[in-house]
């Protein structure tokens, strides 16, 4: 899947906005030294905006996917196997799996990560499909909690996958899948394997 890449503008400026405008089509980078969590809606940030490379991922930034985390091992294995597909297509030299709560490692240890191969800035892509507290609340305050340990190391919490055309594409393909290996024509996928959940009930 395609990921649109967002272009910063090079020149350094500091305004102040509310949390709903990160969703905007320019991203808007969080100094830990200037953040202030709060509770609510009405959370706002002193943001700066640094440049970037040209197709707003350079060689110096930190790239953390972060999703829920979970007890059963296997869908922790997952992310891994996930990360390491985003990083050979996409070409980013840092890239860290992460997982909000349950398993390690944790957005403290990625973000950590990142920063030891030489990040100067890291972005956090949660691997959630839709907002909610996760994105609103957890996940900005466990990131800035990790950046508390780099000060000067510049972040943000990007959107979720939200509604893109192409993950009708990829639903579509699942689900076209599951209903081949129910009837016998296809193997199980890799998410399914071995657990016999894919067939037909009833």
């Amino acid at each position: 899947m395609s990921v649109e890449s967002l272009a910063l503008s090079p020149q350094f400026t500091v305004k102040r906005c509310s949390v709903g405008e990160i969703r905007t089509k320019n991203p808007i980078w969080v100094h830990p030294n200037s953040l202030n969590l709060q509770r609510g809606p009405s959370r706002t940030k002193h943001l700066s905006i640094k440049s970037s490379s040209r197709d707003g991922v350079g060689d110096k930034d930190g790239v953390i996917i972060v999703d829920h985390g979970s007890r059963r091992r296997e869908s922790n294995l997952m992310l891994k196997q996930f990360v390491a597909m985003f990083r050979e297509k996409t070409g980013y030299l840092i890239v860290e799996p992460a997982h909000m709560e349950l398993a390690e490692p944790s957005i403290k240890d990625a973000f950590g990560l990142c920063v030891q191969q030489g990040a100067n800035r890291v972005i956090v892509s949660p691997f959630f499909l839709f907002p909610g507290r996760h994105w609103y609340q957890d996940i900005p305050s466990l990131t800035a909690e990790a950046a508390k340990e780099h000060p000067g190391v510049p972040y943000i919490v990007t959107a979720p996958l939200g509604l893109h055309e192409q993950l009708v594409d990829v639903v579509n393909d699942r689900i076209k899948h599951c209903l081949s290996h129910a009837v016998g024509d296809a193997d199980e996928c890799v998410v399914c394997a071995g657990t016999n959940r894919c067939r037909l009930y009833g």
